[in-house]
């Protein structure tokens, strides 16, 4: 039995306003990217890594590797056209009579707290499909009508989702196979759509995905405490 957490990374930054892809900006003096694969091998020395990358992007993250010296060990995957494609070269990449739980991660989110992740990966072993998600805090209105007019909606019904998302892996792979939907905006709208039900856990607020300038600041400010 072995585990395995497959990471996306395919932005290209333009909620950044940066010429550079978001996963390789550096967060107090070391690329997001990299900190998001250490905090998985610190979780687990034996957990098998798998980075999906645009292979426009991999020269580059390569030559980032070599200036910090970046020595994690992983299996590297071409990203796809949308990211259920990019998992879907990720799987590949796992034997199909593998056994055991696979995590997919964003490659934006290098805070998950390591509690989190074990949660994900323990529970996984008996549920086959968990997700980390945190309450939403502040108040929400849905637009109702063409002319903006909204509603006030009950927050205590609604969860914001985090990665990593684990499965049991011949749960996602076969999930995989299905034909590609719009409607699959993460791995556990696939699953649940293969007919799963999906298990939720507690996620940390710590987990932000970074994706804005205002992000980065937030990013700096948690490596720094």
């Amino acid at each position: 039995m072995a585990d395995y957490v497959i990471i996306v990374a395919g932005g290209k930054g333009l909620r950044m306003g940066s010429d550079i892809p978001k996963q390789f900006l550096p967060v107090a003096g070391k690329p997001v990217l990299m900190r998001t694969l250490e905090r998985f091998r610190e979780y687990s020395s034996a957990l098998q890594i798998i980075l999906v990358l645009p292979k426009s992007q991999q020269d580059y993250w390569k030559e980032l590797c070599a200036q910090y010296h970046f020595d994690v060990e992983y299996l590297l995957a071409d990203g796809g056209e949308t990211r259920f494609h990019s998992v879907q070269h990720g799987l590949a990449l796992i034997p199909d009579d593998a056994e055991g739980i696979v995590g997919v991660h964003d490659g934006v989110r290098p805070f998950p707290g390591l509690d989190v992740i074990r949660n994900c990966y323990e529970t996984a072993r008996e549920k086959k499909a968990v997700i980390p998600v945190v309450p939403v805090v502040e108040t929400v209105r849905r637009i109702v009508a063409a002319d903006g007019r909204s509603a006030t909606v009950p927050r205590n019904e609604y969860r914001l989702v985090q990665t990593p998302q684990t499965f049991d892996i011949r749960l996602l792979k076969a999930a995989n196979r299905q034909p590609y939907n719009a409607g699959f905006t993460d791995d556990a709208s696939v699953v649940e759509a293969y007919g799963h039900t999906i298990t939720l856990v507690d996620g940390n607020r710590e987990n932000i995905k970074i994706t804005t300038p205002f992000d980065m600041k937030m990013a700096e400010s948690l490596v720094n405490k």
